[in-house]
C-alpha cells in the first residue's frame, strides 16, 4: 500500500478511536445551560433540515424531543449515531450530508446536551388502550389493508412498525386526520440522499389501461409504482399516454365520523407501544 494511503488510513482509524473513547467517557457537558445553548445553534445548522426546528421532527427525520428513541438511548449511543450515521437510513455520518460542516467532538456533545434539554418526559400513564388499538388496526379501522406492523398487513402505505419511536403522538394523529398535509417518505436507497415520497401516481398505458398507485422510485425516463393491489410496475414515461402526479394522499381522510377520537387514541397507543420495543 502506498505510504500516503497508509497514513490516511491510520489517521482515519485514530480519529475513530478518539471519537469512541470520547463517547465511552460520557457527556462532559451534561446539563450545562451554556452548552445546550451552543448546541441549539449547532443543531440549527447541521440537524434542523431533517429533524425540524426545536428538534420536533420533520419529513425526513424523527422527533428528538421524545424520551424514547429508536436508535439510541444513552448519550454515548447518541454520540455514535451523530458521528457515524445509521446505515440503511437517511441519517448521514457527521459532515457528509452537505448541510453545515463536520463537527468537532465538543460540538456533538453540545448538540446532545441541547437534545436532552428539550426532551419531554413520557406521561406516567399511557393515553389510549393499546390492545384495543391493535384490534382496530387489524380490524374495523382497516389500517392493515395498506400498512404493515411487525410483518403483518399491506404494503401500499408506509410500514409502521417503528413509527412510535420516530413520530410524536400528535404527528401520528395529524397524519390520520390530514394524510395529505405531509406525505411520508418511502423506500430508502443507497444511491439517494433522501427516499421518494409517497406521491400518488395516475398513468394511462399505451393500450389505454389506467393504473393508480404510489410512487416508489422515479427518474426522468421511468417510474416505479405500486398499485392498490400491491402490484409493482416499472414504466417508461415516453411510452405512456398520460402521466399525472398528485400530492393528494392515497390514504382516505379519517375524520371523527369514520374513526372516533377515542378509537384513534387507542390505535396511536398501539403504534407507540410497538415503536418503543
Amino acid at each position: 500500500m502506498p505510504k500516503t494511503k497508509t497514513l490516511l488510513l491510520l489517521a482515519t482509524i485514530l480519529l475513530g478511536m478518539a471519537g469512541a473513547r470520547a463517547a465511552d467517557e460520557g457527556n462532559p457537558l451534561a446539563k450545562d445551560p451554556k452548552a445546550a445553548k451552543a448546541g441549539e445553534y449547532e443543531f440549527r445548522i447541521n440537524c434542523a433540515l431533517c429533524h425540524g426546528l426545536g428538534a420536533h421532527g420533520g419529513g425526513r427525520g424523527p422527533d428528538l424531543t421524545r424520551a424514547q428513541k429508536k436508535h439510541a438511548h444513552s448519550d454515548a449511543e447518541l454520540f455514535q449515531v451523530i458521528s457515524n450515521g445509521i446505515p440503511g437510513t437517511v441519517m448521514p455520518a457527521n459532515g457528509t450530508n452537505g448541510q453545515g460542516v463536520g463537527m468537532t467532538d465538543e460540538e456533538i456533545w453540545q448538540i446532545i446536551t441541547y437534545i436532552r434539554s428539550v426532551e419531554v418526559k413520557a406521561p406516567a400513564r399511557p393515553i389510549g388502550n393499546a390492545a384495543k388499538g391493535k384490534e382496530l388496526f387489524f380490524g374495523d379501522a382497516n389500517c392493515s389493508l395498506c400498512h404493515m406492523v411487525e410483518g403483518k398487513g399491506g404494503r401500499v402505505g408506509p410500514e409502521l412498525t417503528g413509527v412510535g419511536g420516530s413520530r410524536t403522538r400528535e404527528a401520528i394523529i395529524d397524519s390520520v386526520r390530514n394524510p395529505s398535509r405531509r406525505l411520508a417518505w418511502g423506500l430508502t436507497e443507497a444511491t439517494k440522499e433522501f427516499p421518494q415520497e409517497y406521491e400518488t401516481i395516475t398513468v394511462v398505458t399505451a393500450d389505454g389501461k389506467e393504473i393508480k398507485g404510489v410512487a416508489l422510485n422515479e427518474d426522468n425516463f421511468s417510474v416505479q409504482m405500486m398499485d392498490t393491489n400491491e402490484q409493482i410496475h416499472l414504466l417508461e414515461k415516453d411510452k405512456l399516454r398520460s402521466f399525472k402526479k398528485s400530492r393528494e394522499s392515497m390514504m382516505p381522510k379519517y375524520d371523527a365520523e369514520v374513526l372516533s377520537d377515542k378509537d384513534l387514541e387507542d390505535v396511536v397507543a398501539f403504534l407507540i407501544r410497538g415503536g418503543a420495543k
